[in-house]
């Protein structure tokens, strides 16, 4: 697997992002044999990132994360897990127990990355940073990052912060540029900050064009293979697909491994929403 680094973390171009693992916003027991299935599945492929968040089934997420690390007999320090509070959290206190939750969720003792979910109006977001801060000062949480932020709340979020912002969390794809065109992707890249790609296959409703079956034929890939791996051609850019499919799981892994050349990425950078 190919990574990104940065003068303090390195992490794998491929990700597991765990939006809808245990349930959507609500928690949904029916799903939980499925979910820790594919959650194995990403963990026999070689994933070792993990992306979740409070919000995600209400919690859920993060305790089948856990259970499936425990369970595969990974070690800690061995995966990499990313955790978000939500918006409604961003007081100093709730701060400090909307992490403590997701840690007691996870049964681990610290996260590698914790991250504002959402921009909220009104946050005080001093309040914000200084629990953050905090967090990080007693070991609970490794690095900070934020997520949805445009480029004015990122340079908001990097003042407040006593140590670097490693990433923005924002949907990226084929079909959804609007990071790019804010200019947050240039600004990460210049900066050393991860670009981290959600929605990376636009939640599996890849728009095909010519251009993507050709060049997908040509490397006989997938066109989500292909998508992902337009991606995280781009310096600085990570991407956390998602899917309960042992199959395709394994496919977005080895996406990183698709060498594009020049030409096929100057003629996906033309392919148009």
């Amino acid at each position: 697997m190919k990574n990104e680094t940065l003068p303090n973390l390195t992490l794998p171009k491929i990700g597991y992002g765990a939006w809808r693992i245990g349930g959507n916003s609500s928690p949904d027991r029916s799903l939980d044999e499925k979910s820790l299935s594919a959650l194995r599945s990403a963990l026999e492929v070689g994933y070792t990132h993990f992306d979740t968040a409070e919000m995600y089934a209400d919690g859920r997420s993060e305790e089948l994360i856990g259970r499936a690390i425990r369970e595969f007999g990974a070690k800690r320090e061995d995966v990499f897990i990313t955790s978000k509070v939500t918006p409604n959290h961003l007081q100093y206190d709730d701060v400090l127990k909307s992490c403590e939750n997701s840690l007691r969720r996870l049964q681990m003792d610290y996260l590698d990355l914790y991250l504002v979910h959402w921009p909220h109006g009104g946050s005080k977001y001093d309040e914000t940073f200084k629990a953050l801060n905090k967090l990080v000062r007693d070991g609970k949480v490794k690095h900070l990052g934020v997520s949805n932020f445009n480029l004015k709340l990122l340079k908001l979020a990097q003042s407040l912060s006593e140590t670097p912002i490693v990433t923005n969390q924002v949907p990226f794809s084929l079909a959804d540029r609007s990071y790019v065109k804010n200019g947050v992707l240039e600004y990460c890249q210049q900066n050393d900050i991860l670009f981290t790609a959600y929605s990376p296959v636009d939640e599996g409703n890849l728009r095909e064009s010519a251009t993507l079956e050709k060049i997908a034929k040509a490397h006989r890939a997938t066109l989500f293979q292909i998508a992902l791996a337009w991606i995280v051609s781009h310096p600085r850019v990570i991407a956390i697909p998602m899917s309960f499919d042992p199959v395709h799981i394994k496919e977005n892994f080895d996406a990183a491994e698709i060498e594009l050349d020049a030409e096929e990425i100057k003629q996906l950078e033309e392919v148009r929403e």
